[in-house]
C-alpha cells in the first residue's frame, strides 16, 4: 500500500468545507475562483460530492493538494446497495494516484429514509449493512484510501449510538482487523438547535442520556459535540480511541430535511465560535458572560462547515457562507477578517505532538519503502515474440508519461505504479493481485488495438 507522508504540517487546521451540493462545479474556473476563498478561510479541507458513474477531474482533486487543501470525497451510494466491484475498483484506483487518502462510502444507514420500506422493515438492520459495506471498505484500503466510517443521523430512526456501538461490535467479531486497524469516525456535528457545548463530555458526563430519552437537566449526543460521544464508544468497544472528522457543522439540523438555517447574525455567532474553538483560541458562552465554551477533543481531526456555496441551488442559497454569485455573506466577512487579524504564530494542530493528530495518516496507513521505478508499463510477450500492435498504440501514452517499458513481472513489482497492456488472456487477475500485494497501485487496459489506442488516449 502507498506511503503516506505526515498528514499535519505547520499550515494545516482543522477547519473545513462543504463545497457544493452536487458535482456540476468542477471545471478549472471553479477551481480558480474558490482556491483563494479557501486560502482567506484558513481551511484545509473540503468534502466533494462524489459518483460511482464519474470521477471528480484529476486537476481539480491535484489543484486542492497543491493549495495545502485535503479532499475528502462522499459518495452518493445508498446504504442498501454494493456498488459492482469492476465499476469502483478503477475508480478508487485513480483517486489513490491522484492523491486521494479518504473516502466516506455512504451515508446515514441509521435513516429509514434511505432504505426502502421493505428493506428497513427485515431484522439484522446493522449486519445488512455491513454485508454490503464491508466488501466495499475492504476495496478501498486494497487501493490505497481509507475508508472513512459513514456518518449517521443524530438520534435517527434506528438510534445513532446503538447503531454505532453495534457496527463496531460486529467489526470486531467478524475480525475485521484492518478496517478496525484504520478506523476513522465521521458524524455529522449539527447543533440541534442547543448551545455549542451542549452533551460536551460525553456518556461519561451525562449518564442519564438513554435512546430516545434524555431526562430533564440531562444532555445528549444531539449537538455540536458529537464527537466526543462517538469517540466515548469507540473506546468502550476497541479499547482504543479514534479520530472523528466532523461534517455539516455550524447549521441546526440536517440540510436537506431543514433547508431554513439562522439568521445571518446568528450565523456569525455560531460560525465565528466554531471557527476560535478550531484555532484553540477562548470562546465564552452565549449563555453565561466569563463561561467559557470546552475546547473542541483532541480526536477531532477536521471540522467541516456547512456549505461553502451552492450557487443558484434553490434553498442551499441561505445556508452557504457564498451569495450566488460567489460574493461572500457579511458573516464571512466578518470571520475572514478575524482570521487577518495578526496573532501569536502558532499551529495549535501540528505543536500538540499527539500520535492522533500529528502522524494521523501515518498512522492509519503504513508507509511502504520507496520504490525504484515510478511507473511502469508493462507489455505481453508471446511464443512468436512482441506484438508489433501493442509497440504502435503505446507510443503516444510512452511519449506523455514516460514510463519504464518492459515485459517482466519481477521489474514491475518494483514500481509504484503499473499499467498493464492486455486482458486475462496474456495477464491472469492472479498475476495483478500479487503485484497489488506488492504494494503497486495497478491499471488493466485491454481489448483490441483500436480499443487499446482509444483507451490511453484518455489517460
Amino acid at each position: 500500500m502507498k506511503a503516506f507522508t505526515s498528514y499535519f504540517s505547520p499550515r494545516k487546521t482543522r477547519i473545513g468545507f462543504h463545497y457544493y451540493p452536487d458535482m456540476l462545479h468542477y471545471q478549472k474556473g471553479d477551481l480558480l475562483q474558490w482556491l483563494p476563498e479557501l486560502k482567506d478561510l484558513n481551511a484545509s479541507w473540503l468534502v466533494l460530492q462524489a459518483s460511482t458513474e464519474r470521477a471528480v477531474p484529476e486537476f481539480f482533486i491535484r489543484g486542492l493538494l497543491e493549495a495545502g487543501i485535503e479532499p475528502l470525497l462522499h459518495f452518493n451510494t445508498p446504504p442498501f446497495t454494493r456498488p459492482a466491484e469492476s465499476e469502483l475498483k478503477p475508480l478508487l484506483t485513480a483517486y489513490a494516484h491522484w492523491g486521494v487518502r479518504a473516502v466516506i462510502l455512504t451515508e446515514c444507514p441509521n435513516s429509514r429514509s434511505n432504505w426502502s420500506s421493505s428493506k428497513w422493515a427485515q431484522t439484522g438492520l446493522v449486519e445488512r449493512f455491513l454485508d454490503n459495506y464491508i466488501p466495499i471498505a475492504n476495496l478501498a484500503l486494497q487501493c490505497g484510501l481509507i475508508p472513512i466510517l459513514p456518518p449517521l443521523e443524530p438520534g435517527g430512526s434506528y438510534w445513532d449510538t446503538t447503531f454505532l456501538r453495534s457496527m463496531l461490535e460486529s467489526l470486531e467479531r467478524r475480525q475485521e482487523t484492518r478496517l478496525l486497524q484504520n478506523l476513522i469516525l465521521s458524524a455529522y456535528a449539527w447543533t440541534g438547535g442547543h448551545s455549542l457545548n451542549w452533551g460536551a463530555g460525553g456518556p461519561e458526563r451525562w449518564p442519564a442520556a438513554k435512546p430516545y430519552h434524555t431526562p430533564v437537566e440531562s444532555e445528549d449526543n444531539c449537538g455540536f459535540r458529537i464527537g466526543e460521544w462517538y469517540g466515548a464508544i469507540c473506546k468502550a468497544v476497541t479499547g482504543k480511541t479514534a479520530p472523528v472528522i466532523l461534517l455539516n457543522a455550524g447549521i441546526p439540523g440536517n440540510p436537506y430535511q431543514n433547508p431554513a438555517t439562522q439568521e445571518d447574525l446568528e450565523s456569525l455567532k455560531t460560525n465565528l465560535a466554531i471557527t476560535k474553538l478550531l484555532m484553540d483560541e477562548p470562546v465564552e458562552t452565549s449563555e453565561a458572560s466569563g463561561v467559557l465554551l470546552n475546547p473542541i477533543s483532541e480526536e477531532v481531526v477536521a471540522c467541516n462547515f456547512w456549505l461553502l456555496t451552492a450557487g443558484s441551488a434553490g434553498a442551499f442559497t441561505h445556508q452557504a457562507w457564498y451569495a450566488a454569485d460567489g460574493k461572500p455573506k457579511a458573516s464571512t466577512e466578518a470571520i475572514k477578517a478575524w482570521l487577518d487579524q495578526p496573532r501569536q504564530k502558532k499551529s495549535p494542530v501540528a505543536e500538540k505532538n499527539t500520535p492522533l493528530r500529528k502522524d494521523f495518516y501515518k498512522k492509519v496507513v503504513k508507509p511502504s519503502p520507496p520504490r525504484p521505478i515510478h511507473h511502469y508499463l508493462l507489455l505481453p510477450t508471446y511464443e512468436w515474440g512482441v506484438a508489433d500492435f501493442h509497440l504502435d498504440v503505446i507510443r503516444s501514452f510512452v511519449k506523455k508519461y514516460q514510463p519504464t517499458i518492459g515485459f517482466s513481472l519481477k521489474e514491475a513489482a518494483l514500481a509504484e505504479q503499473v499499467t498493464v497492456i492486455g486482458g486475462p488472456q496474456s495477464f491472469p487477475e492472479s498475476i495483478l493481485e500479487r503485484l497489488r500485494e506488492s504494494g503497486c497501485i495497478v491499471e488493466r487496459i485491454a481489448g483490441d488495438g483500436t480499443s487499446i489506442a482509444t483507451q490511453l488516449s484518455e489517460r
